[in-house]
């Protein structure tokens, strides 16, 4: 059957690409840390060296961004990346501590489906090959639908570089029939080991659901405080370089900006300088209702990633050629829904706002992560070390970029974070982890762990272990006696017990269960003498047969005969071979509160009926 529907052509376009990615991780999954890292490498340098021509193409295709500066984020996603995994542990063991006696090793998860927005396609395509290539995974590739052609030339270029470097077919595979149900299909596959999501909330939320270990985004509501003791012209400079970087398609580029009101008019007085202009009231009415999308309040596509001066002829606003960002000013209680400009633009727009303090500061801040970029990233510039660190230790973001663009300090470019184009969110923005997502991320750890602390043993003392499967518990006692609630039995009672009974039937020491049980003998043991089946009379130190032998009957006359048994004998101790000489001479075995009865026996006797429950005493031995 041919399929026709877009949606059923997706899906089966997944499954296929998935089933090629098992097949080839298999052998992935044997390829040694240096193999792995030639893969790697060879993937980096193609990439990199084809950064321009697919920053190119990612803006013909989608009309996101410009050019150079998403060369700069390829460049980051192949080389960067690469220069911090170079010699990163991967396969095999990866850490040992003798002292603690644990060793880890590396296990790949298999194949990792990644969800690949259309703000950062090339480079974040890139970024998500070399880590799960170097944790010895495969990659399904699932473009957003207006990125595809760039997306898929990336995971070609890759997956040439990878198959001239030995690696399997199918290690990296791109899906070019993408619908939303075939990336959910990828996302939902029993062969998926994990999911790499980056894209809007609602794919987020959809990796989520799938039942498959995820690591998702959240959006990036970042604000950029200056202290008053900040250079003001470099905070500016900083902050404008992020805002207008690939005109503002990374999540956590700057959105507000927060100045304390000593150097306030200084910051304005700068952001003119280099190339700001300051929305009027009448202005800023114009603006406001293109910058979120009217229904699902998310940025608007419209303005996603334009020049501020499209932006501006857009909203029917007259600004100089050379402008590079538009700011609106705002009071600070202008945060929320009802005030488009204090949320997440993905543009070069800016809100300012005052604050007296670094406690107003704080709070403002807080704020507006909590309204829409919770957990994500934030930026302070100062020179006062200890406001940095009270500012830092205050605000719910998990990375806290000092005295650098937040967008290049956040993802690694200007910091020494890890280079990565996936940012964890951690709880507050609904994600697993806060870190910058790396190879780390997409492999298991076994441990393999020593002994360090000795553990207590309840086992039966020395003289009564024996060597078969039947081993008597200490303090074993029979149903009646247990149902009764008797104590435990006296460990040295029964080591007498024992003793007396192998010595009355000629069993040495150490032979074990099997000499009780009627179990053959090993040639190295020496064979028992022949016993009758005894148990310990009333009187101590006597022995009566359950049923007179052939041998009793023939004794001579002259022997004295043995006193006369009472009524009740009351067994002492049961094997398995006392068990089967009572059902042979259909005979009954009386047991009694401290009688010890082999588990061997007493499963055989209850099967059997055998036993008489009495609460009469066993003859102390």
């Amino acid at each position: 059957m041919t399929l026709r529907d877009r949606d059923l052509i997706s899906i089966q376009q997944a499954r296929e690409c998935v089933a090629r990615a098992v097949e080839a991780q298999k052998k992935f999954a044997t390829f040694s840390q240096e193999q792995v890292d030639a893969v790697v490498a060879a993937c980096a340098e193609a990439a990199e060296a084809a950064a321009e021509p697919l920053a190119r193409l990612a803006v013909e295709e989608t009309g996101y961004g410009n050019v150079p500066d998403k060369i700069t984020k390829n460049r980051l996603g192949s080389a960067e990346v690469h220069r911090v995994i170079r010699g990163m542990r991967t396969v095999g063991i990866l850490r040992e501590d003798k002292e603690k006696g644990i060793v880890e090793v590396a296990a790949p998860v298999g194949v990792v489906a990644a969800v690949i927005p259309c703000t950062n396609p090339t480079s974040t395509a890139i970024y998500k090959t070399l880590i799960s290539l170097k944790a010895r995974n495969a990659i399904v590739l699932s473009p957003h639908p207006s990125a595809m052609r760039c997306i898929c030339e990336t995971a070609a270029v890759l997956a040439r570089a990878a198959l001239g470097a030995g690696a399997p077919e199918g290690l990296i595979t791109c899906m070019d029939k993408v619908t939303m149900q075939g990336t959910q299909e990828l996302m939902r596959h029993r062969n998926v080991g994990v999911i790499l999501a980056t894209g809007g909330a609602g794919l987020v939320r959809a990796a989520y659901s799938s039942g498959k270990p995820a690591y998702g985004v959240g959006p990036g509501n970042v604000p950029a405080y200056i202290e008053r003791t900040a250079s003001v012209r470099k905070a500016v400079a900083d902050i404008i370089a992020g805002k207008t970087f690939d005109y503002g398609t990374i999540c956590s580029s700057e959105q507000a900006m927060v100045a304390e009101e000593p150097i306030a008019a200084q910051a304005l007085e700068e952001c003119r300088s280099q190339g700001a202009h300051f929305l009027s009231a009448e202005e800023a009415a114009r603006l406001a209702p293109l910058v979120l999308d009217p229904v699902r309040r998310v940025p608007n596509a419209q303005i996603v990633g334009r020049p501020a001066t499209m932006i501006a002829e857009l909203a029917g606003i007259k600004v100089p050629p050379a402008t590079r960002v538009l700011i609106a000013r705002l009071e600070t209680n202008q945060v929320g829904r009802d005030f488009p400009f204090s949320a997440e633009k993905l543009s070069p727009i800016l809100a300012f706002y005052s604050v007296p303090n670094l406690a107003g500061a704080i709070e403002l801040c807080t704020r507006l992560l909590e309204f829409g970029g919770a957990g994500h990233t934030i930026a302070i510039h100062s020179m006062y070390e200890a406001a940095v660190r009270e500012f830092g230790a205050a605000v719910p973001a998990f990375r806290v970029c000092v005295n650098t663009s937040a967008v290049h300090g956040s993802i690694g470019y200007s910091t020494n974070l890890f280079p990565a184009m996936t940012l964890g969110c951690g709880a507050p923005g609904n994600n697993i982890t806060s870190d910058n997502i790396g190879p780390q991320h997409l492999l298991n750890v076994k441990r393999i762990a020593w002994e360090s602390r000795p553990i207590e043993h309840r086992t039966v003392p020395a003289d009564l272990r024996f060597s078969g499967p039947a081993a008597v518990p200490v303090g074993t006692q029979a149903p009646a006696a247990a149902a009764a609630g008797a104590g435990a039995t006296n460990r040295a009672v029964i080591a007498k017990i024992v003793e007396k009974v192998f010595a009355e039937r000629g069993i040495a020491r150490g032979a074990g269960i099997a000499a009780l049980s009627g179990a053959p003998q090993s040639s190295a043991s020496p064979a028992p003498a022949e016993v009758s089946p005894v148990t310990p009379a009333a009187s101590a130190g006597e022995t009566r047969p359950f049923a007179a032998s052939a041998a009793a009957a023939a004794a001579p006359a002259k022997v004295a005969p043995a006193p006369e048994a009472p009524p009740v004998q009351v067994a002492a101790f049961v094997s398995e071979n006392d068990v089967r000489s009572a059902l042979a001479r259909s005979e009954k075995i009386f047991i009694g509160p401290k009688t010890i009865v082999t588990p061997s026996a007493r499963d055989l006797g209850a099967t059997h009926e055998i036993f008489i429950e009495t609460s009469l005493p066993p003859a102390k031995p």
